[in-house]
């Protein structure tokens, strides 16, 4: 299988390389770099640069060398607003796999809001399929197009949606979202300084001002249920790593075994999920796997929901290659991790 890595130097995309580096089903990687075409491997990471000797001659290539080398799946960890426009050349010949928020929500007027401006391809917006793997399998097994979920949905959405969808919960849904600096992308940033973040936590664009609230705030409508989000993302010391605390009613009669029952239909046979029950998950259990750990806590008819994912695999590369599994008929857990390591 040919493979082609859009925007290689990134976190992101210098993580899918790693990945797709001991994927059994890929024989050529093609990674990719607008910034930097014809830099080598290892001027940019020697051991990436081995570990990738037998799938790549260790050059970074053009975009339009990765178009003429036809790959069937491409890997665009490009920024928002761009990905879509420099995916162009590949929309008809290969499967894309977008990192990026370009294809991740459908209505126009929300897209808008959270990004400033109109989705850029609109025409092809309603043909792509959310790449919420558990979720939108039968969809992802189909797309040619797959919008990869942001960091901060993917540890949200999971723990909500079985309840969503069942109708167990009511209201408002408070949302306080604990994200590693990786978090923010490798740019160069006065606020992303070691001696600004260590030691030092903080929230910021809160309520309905992240960008992530409106990829949220769609797809949990979509179960049907009206539902209030307030979500509050925090900037912790780690590197990588999402820890969420969700807070929502039940509805009357809902016991906390109904909870663990529709987790349980849910998630039961799903390999990258670990139900914990009262159990909290901490970030560290989960760190450079593909595996989201969701706990829950009942008192009265109030929830506490607690789910940790690791943001630059579950959250990004992890999750892309777990679609690429699934789009092309491998096994779903093929080539990924679903134990972390401290």
């Amino acid at each position: 299988m040919r493979v082609a890595v859009l925007g290689s130097t990134g976190y992101t995309g210098m993580v899918l390389l790693r990945i797709l580096s001991q994927h059994p089903q890929v024989r050529t990687v093609l990674p990719a770099s607008s910034s930097k075409p014809g830099s080598t491997l290892s001027e940019i990471d020697p051991g990436l640069a081995t570990a990738l000797r037998s799938r790549c001659d260790g050059v970074l290539v053009s975009i339009e060398s990765a178009v003429a080398a036809q790959p069937d799946v491409v890997f665009s960890a490009l920024p928002h607003l761009k990905s879509a426009e420099l995916c162009e050349p590949f929309f008809n010949s290969s499967v894309v796999i977008d990192l990026s928020a370009d294809f991740r929500i459908s209505d126009a007027a929300l897209f808008a809001r959270a990004y400033g401006q109109p989705p850029p391809r609109r025409d092809l917006q309603l043909k792509a399929c959310y790449g919420l793997s558990e979720w939108y399998e039968k969809e992802i097994r189909s797309a040619d197009i797959i919008g990869n979920p942001g960091c901060y949905p993917t540890a949200t959405l999971l723990p909500l949606l079985p309840l969503a969808r069942k109708g167990l919960i009511q209201g408002k849904v408070v949302v306080n979202a604990f994200s590693g600096i990786s978090g923010a992308g490798r740019k160069e940033s006065v606020n992303l300084l070691f001696s600004e973040r260590t030691e030092n936590v903080n929230a910021y664009s809160p309520g309905t001002l992240h960008r992530h609230w409106s990829e949220i705030h769609f797809h949990l409508s979509r179960s049907g249920k009206q539902l209030s989000v307030l979500f509050t993302p925090h900037l912790v010391p780690i590197k990588q790593g999402i820890g969420v605390t969700t807070c929502c009613t039940l509805r009357k009669g809902v016991t906390s075994e109904t909870v663990a029952a529709a987790f349980k239909e849910a998630y039961g046979t799903r390999p990258f999920i670990r139900l914990l029950g009262e159990r909290i998950p901490q970030t560290r259990w989960v760190r450079n796997s593909n595996r989201c750990d969701i706990g829950w806590h009942v008192e009265n008819q109030e929830l506490l929901l607690f789910s940790a994912i690791d943001n630059l695999v579950k959250g990004a590369s992890g999750q892309a290659v777990q679609n690429m599994n699934l789009r092309f008929g491998f096994d779903e857990s093929e080539g990924l991790r679903s134990y972390g390591e401290f």
